[in-house]
């Protein structure tokens, strides 16, 4: 008897254990996983319809008070200016080098968890998103892309 309640407090002890393990591990290692570091202070607000229920579609507002942060991106295919109201993304303008051959393709002003642009040069394209970190924009993705040619 005494040897059998000795295996049911080390198999308590050991689902403990393992499940403290496994919440600490989520949470720690969960944000950088997701390519997202944590959004932190400021928050998002989302727009709900019906009887409460979450939409995802619906646009995003930062909380009450979020501190704006402006950043612009400098790279060789021009500028892109972002700024941040707490986890709140915008990007107000995307300014390609036209000089040096570069224009824009797409871009997503937000507002919204993340924003991004695309920007081409003859056979080549570059992708990039940004999203804000603890109310600073951050670089999400950059991705660098080789057209194919046009048989036209």
């Amino acid at each position: 008897m005494d040897r059998r309640l000795g295996y049911a407090i080390a198999w308590v002890v050991c689902a403990v254990v393992a499940i403290a393990i496994g919440i600490a591990a989520v949470t720690t290692v969960g944000a950088s996983v997701r390519g997202r570091g944590p959004l932190g202070d400021g928050g998002i607000e989302r727009s709900t319809q019906g009887q409460g229920r979450y939409d995802p579609e619906v646009a995003v507002s930062p909380l009450p008070g979020a501190e704006v942060v402006r950043q612009t991106v400098r790279e060789e295919f021009g500028e892109l200016d972002v700024k941040c109201r707490g986890a709140v993304a915008y990007a107000t303008d995307a300014r390609p080098d036209r000089a040096a051959g570069w224009d824009v393709v797409s871009f997503e002003p937000g507002p919204d968890d993340d924003v991004d642009a695309v920007f081409s040069n003859a056979g080549r394209s570059i992708e990039f998103e940004v999203y804000c970190n603890r109310g600073r924009p951050e670089l999400a993705d950059y991705e660098e892309n080789t057209l194919p040619a046009d048989d036209d």
